[in-house]
Parts: structure tokens; C-alpha cells; sequence
């Protein structure tokens, strides 16, 4: 854990702690807008950085932002839970599915 990304971190911590009280339509709806924001480069660029250490240049000496875990500010971890500020971006949704629904297919 020492050399992984401290925002990642402190985001997959607050993560489990609000699925514990979340269902899995919920969960899953979370962790689609952090990957978004994560692959969208939203606050930060660590994704590439560690992607380009492990995988490109094999260098396993990703340059994080910041560099520390105590220098996560918790204001940037929320930024990561809230939705994408895009028109053409889109919540995941699930279709509904009542358990009569399921019953009468069995």
C-alpha cells in the first residue's frame, strides 16, 4: 500500500465505508462515476501516471499528486463521489426489476 496512489486510497476507503449502507444499484452507480472521473482526468491525472510507470515505461516510479497520503485534502476526495459536469455524460441507471417480475419467469 506505501506505493500506491494516496487519492486512490482515501477515495476506495470512503468508497467501502458508504457501500456498507448502500445496496448494489447504489454501489455501482459510485464506483461508475469515480471510474469516470478517473479516466476523464476530472481532478487529477494519476490513473496515467500510474498506468504509464507500471505499463509504458516499466519505470515503477509513478510521480503522484500529491505525494502523500496526509496532502489528500478530503474537499478532493468528494469531488470524485459527485456526478460528471458533462451534457453528454449520463448517471448509470438500472432498469426496474420488482421481485414479481422475477417470480413470474420462474
Amino acid at each position: 500500500m506505501r506505493s500506491s496512489c494516496p487519492t486512490s486510497l482515501k477515495i476506495f476507503l470512503k468508497s467501502i465505508r458508504k457501500g456498507r449502507v448502500q445496496n448494489i444499484d447504489q454501489c455501482l452507480c459510485r464506483d461508475y462515476n469515480i471510474s469516470c472521473h478517473l479516466g476523464r482526468r476530472t481532478f487529477g491525472n494519476d490513473l496515467y501516471e500510474g498506468s504509464r510507470a507500471k505499463l509504458i515505461d516499466k519505470d515503477n516510479k509513478p510521480k503522484w499528486e500529491p505525494s502523500k497520503l496526509e496532502l489528500v485534502k478530503e474537499e478532493i476526495v468528494d469531488q470524485y463521489f459527485e456526478n460528471v459536469n458533462d451534457d453528454e455524460w449520463e448517471c448509470l441507471r438500472f432498469p426496474d426489476r420488482s421481485n414479481s417480475q422475477i417470480v413470474s419467469r420462474l
